[in-house]
């Protein structure tokens, strides 16, 4: 695995470079895979398995821009913690950028939970995260109840959390080997928890195990695709809580743009996109642009109306909006977000291709779409974006969309 630099407004992405061509998979909640017990990311078949501890490296140090390249589909597993990754980032360097962070600061309560396991993310301060995590395992003697605050962005991360290793109990371990799973490791490879404590092994921490849940958690919150600042509060969560939590975070954001815009804030009005756009009536499909995120990431909405005129024959009685249109509109609100670029100034994205395209309800009069596109990866002469369109939280459509970015005909 090999962490290499990216540009402005990147983010972290891994590429399966083992792959041909290869595949490259960005961090972000909408491509984790179901897994128990970690976090695993996957597109197109191809998987990142275990990512957690590369990203608590990647968050904790603060980097914002990297491509992380593997030859397989397991990250190195080193010692069980973030160390080793955060000792080759601390040996690289990192360099200032630009453009400016991108930041998500918790300005309202959002909470999930699942039987006694909960997680919470509330105000606090903004030029940092407050974390406060309850390990409760009161079964297991030897672990007991740990309680621990870590404050992200102020505390050393590389001294404090990085170096906590991931455990297990004697019984998982044992059940594990039992279906082939790690049979290669000994205790001493991995903290293996027992009735007195670590098997053939010493704790590094007292309370080692709250600070790798800690680092878990980190590293979980950097699938927003931006930093977090503010308060959150911990009790048995583990990486399905945390999963969801950011769910939760990024839906907020998403609405934030929403109640912008019905502020009469918009980031760009009707005029403002046709300036940026070459389409005109009937095939203009974005009305306006709620938010945008640099080049990054933007949100806009299409307002569906009875008067649409593709509506008298598809279909009489029975309206429903094209989902050949509701793409076109996706691919608009990708042209706008790529055009937010300075070497793409003057230039045009022409639709090249569309992949796993799923249309999930349908649209209908009186709707409103929320068009969202994220870029993947972007060139000087193309662009590669994953999109969405919602309705309210549900998901209308969504898909993968690249364009070959060419220069605009002279007016």
């Amino acid at each position: 695995m090999t962490f290499l630099p990216a540009e402005v407004n990147t983010g972290v992405v891994f590429v399966r470079t083992d792959q041909n061509p290869p595949v490259t998979i960005p961090v972000a909640v909408e491509q984790v895979a179901p897994r128990q017990s970690r976090t695993s990311l996957e597109k197109s078949g191809v998987s990142v398995e275990t990512a957690e501890h590369v990203l608590a490296a990647v968050s904790g140090m603060g980097i914002d821009n990297v491509r992380v390249e593997m030859s397989a589909a397991e990250t190195p597993s080193t010692d069980g913690s973030p160390m080793d990754l955060v000792r080759a980032l601390q040996q690289a360097g990192a360099e200032d950028q630009s453009a400016r962070r991108q930041v998500y600061v918790i300005d309202e309560p959002v909470a999930v939970s699942e039987d006694e396991a909960m997680l919470a993310a509330l105000p606090g301060p903004t030029d940092c995260l407050d974390i406060l995590y309850d390990l409760d395992y009161s079964e297991t003697p030897s672990i007991g109840r740990q309680v621990l605050a870590f404050r992200l962005g102020k505390d050393n991360f590389a001294t404090e959390i990085a170096p906590a290793r991931t455990f297990s109990l004697e019984e998982q371990a044992k059940s594990l080997q039992a279906q082939g799973i790690g049979t290669h490791l000994t205790p001493k490879d991995v903290l293996v928890i027992g009735a007195d404590g670590p098997i053939d092994n010493v704790l590094r921490f007292d309370d080692e195990h709250v600070r790798h849940k800690i680092a878990d958690l980190i590293g979980d919150l950097a699938l927003l695709g931006r930093q977090v600042r503010g308060r959150i509060v911990a009790y048995k969560s583990g990486h399905k809580l945390n999963h969801e939590l950011v769910r939760r975070m990024r839906d907020n954001i998403a609405a934030r743009g929403q109640l912008k815009a019905a502020a009469g804030e918009p980031a760009l009005d009707i005029r403002s996109i046709m300036r940026l756009l070459p389409h005109r009536y009937p095939f203009l499909m974005v009305d306006r642009i709620l938010s945008m995120d640099g080049d990054k990431q933007i949100v806009g909405i299409k307002n569906v109306t009875i008067n649409e005129p593709f509506f008298q024959g598809h279909y009489p009685g029975q309206p429903i909006m094209p989902g050949v249109l509701i793409l076109e509109a996706l691919a608009q609100i990708s042209g706008i977000l790529l055009s937010r670029r300075l070497e793409h100034a003057g230039k045009v994205a022409v639709l090249l291709s569309m992949d796993r395209v799923k249309m999930r309800r349908p649209v209908r009069p009186g709707d409103q779409l929320i068009l969202e596109a994220k870029t993947l990866h972007v060139r000087p002469r193309t662009g590669h974006c994953y999109c969405r369109a919602l309705i309210g939280q549900e998901i209308a459509s969504e898909a993968e969309i690249k364009f070959m970015l060419v220069d605009a005909d002279p007016v």
